[in-house]
């Protein structure tokens, strides 16, 4: 299925949702109560909700360009020098689903970071009309995200992470910046995208230089590529031929695309879930970071 070159994959995707009835989901107000974003749809009652027993957690503010950039974070409470792992949120603003899983992170002993990058544009976690939404996503230009990743990773650094394991982790928009970073990076060590966009509509090039795809031959970190079959913006055709193209240079990546699921598999508050992908897919992501020494 072709998108439009006005569109973003990861945006075309996230249109096409199940249908749905009101049972199961949380009110309007109740959603917005507990951290969720409106603009991302009805809430799953059912959302997954991570404790921060053995954590510290909270809310902090980053030097960048500009000001000073919002972010979330999570750490063990007994661990002097633990992993860095950035969360690469989704189009939603740092929302609860994208705290919830820096929290599971930290669980698995690293610190995990979440910057609202898009902060320049707005909160938008308020914004509650996806048609809103997309004209401020879309204007941030990769040169400005890709700085505010490094200064994410300077202040992680400053609170004692260990800057020799950087690891980044994404979902939608926030994959398709784990390709990006993990190509200009020197620093990281590896990287999962979930559903992450690999090839960029051409309206973007003035801001987005390089879609993932054009950037494969450059990748300087290992990626996990988790995908959904049923995706109807970022199709498994397109996934092949990111595949290709990174065997093509001999550079390390290592795919996964779900029979039944579609985009935002993983998102647990959304009509989107699908539990089996998601929790396969965490598993395959925590083993990769592993793998690559970046979680213990």
């Amino acid at each position: 299925m072709s998108t439009s070159p006005r569109i973003a994959p990861d945006i075309s995707g996230l249109t096409k949702t199940p249908p749905l009835s009101r049972r199961g989901f949380m009110s309007a107000s109740a959603a917005a109560a507990a951290g969720y974003t409106l603009a991302a749809g009805p809430v799953r009652a059912g959302a997954i909700k991570t404790d921060t027993s053995g954590l510290d957690a909270g809310s902090t503010q980053i030097k960048v360009s500009g000001g000073e950039m919002p972010a979330y974070f999570a750490r063990p409470t007994d661990a002097p020098n633990p992993p860095i792992v950035l969360v690469a949120m989704e189009i939603f603003g740092l929302h609860e689903y994208i705290k919830d899983v820096a929290r599971r992170i930290a669980k698995l002993g690293a610190l995990a970071v979440a910057p609202d990058y898009y902060f320049r544009q707005g909160n938008l976690a308020e914004i509650g009309e996806i048609s809103k939404l997309m004209p401020l996503v879309n204007s941030k230009p990769d040169a400005e995200l890709l700085s505010d990743l490094d200064a994410t990773v300077r202040w992680a650094e400053s609170q004692g992470g260990d800057k020799t394991r950087i690891g980044i982790i994404g979902f939608c928009r926030g994959g398709r910046t784990v390709w990006e970073y993990c190509a200009t990076s020197d620093d990281v060590k590896a990287g999962v995208s979930f559903y992450g966009s690999l090839i960029d509509p051409a309206a973007q090039k003035s801001i987005w230089p390089r879609s993932p795809l054009e950037l494969a031959s450059q990748m300087k970190a290992p990626v996990l590529g988790l995908y959904g079959a049923e995706d109807q913006g970022i199709t498994p055709a397109q996934v092949a031929r990111m595949k290709a193209a990174l065997a093509a240079a001999g550079k390390t990546a290592e795919f996964k695309i779900y029979p039944g699921a579609g985009h935002g598999f993983h998102a647990d508050y959304r009509p989107s879930y699908n539990k089996d992908a998601a929790e396969d897919a965490w598993q395959e992501a925590t083993a990769w970071l592993k793998k690559w020494n970046v979680l213990s």
